[in-house]
């Protein structure tokens, strides 16, 4: 006689509903994913930081160069302010991928975490399982370019180009000779109106950027609530 078996095999198609009907099952699956998000958002922070200490690396080297002699020219400097702004290009999309982790680490935080801790209080999000069932099975970005580099701007890459600046005004003033600040701010053939023109333009644009007021879209980084706000909600 063959050997009975007392459950039958679950198939692939039912396996998702069966873990989520055993709330031990399901316990254990979402600590581990959790787990798992975590160490993805962990990684793309390293990632955005190995970028910034690189950017800070390349600025202080061209520093240190375009002072060290009168000779050197002053637009090395502005050549850096290129290559901080290529480096905050880099980062700002490496600051999309690591969005997409920290909201799914939020969603955990605001509606796992914190219901356990303290069950008393509503869940952030009535339906969150259904949204983070959603973004696992069709991932998207959660913030544009634009915000990306705004952030970016606003934590740390204005004041990098802020230095620049100061550095290159100091450098066109404090060298300037028998010739004027426009002519020694010229860069081969373009006259120095032009270069100062080119600079204006772009650090016009960073300040645009900066202070643009837009709705925040990024989830899960320290708003602007004041302390007191937080300790009259708890």
């Amino acid at each position: 006689m063959s050997e009975s078996t007392d459950h039958e095999p679950i198939s692939e198609d039912d396996l998702g509903g069966e873990i989520a009907s055993d709330v031990s099952e399901t316990s254990a699956v979402l600590g581990d994913a959790y787990r798992g998000e975590l160490d993805r958002e962990t990684t793309w922070r390293g990632r955005l930081d190995q970028t910034t200490t690189w950017a800070v690396t390349v600025m202080a080297a061209i520093l240190t160069w375009a002072f060290s002699s009168p000779d050197n020219p002053h637009y090395v400097i502005l050549v850096g302010v290129l290559a901080v702004a290529a480096f905050l290009l880099i980062e700002a999309r490496r600051y999309r991928d690591y969005d997409v982790y920290r909201s799914r680490v939020r969603l955990y935080q605001e509606n796992l975490l914190a219901d356990a801790l303290d069950p008393s209080r509503e869940s952030e999000h009535e339906d969150w399982r259904s949204e983070l069932s959603d973004d696992y099975r069709n991932p998207t970005m959660k913030i544009t370019m634009l915000e990306a580099v705004a952030n970016r701007l606003r934590r740390i890459y204005l004041a990098l180009v802020t230095v620049l600046l100061l550095a290159w005004l100091f450098r066109i003033t404090a060298y300037v000779g028998e010739t004027g600040v426009v002519e020694t701010a010229s860069i081969g053939a373009l006259p120095g109106v032009l270069v100062l023109g080119i600079v204006a333009a772009f650090y016009g644009t960073v300040l645009v950027i900066v202070l643009w007021p837009h709705e925040r879209q990024a989830k899960g980084e320290f708003g602007n609530r004041e302390v007191g706000d937080w300790k009259e909600t708890n």
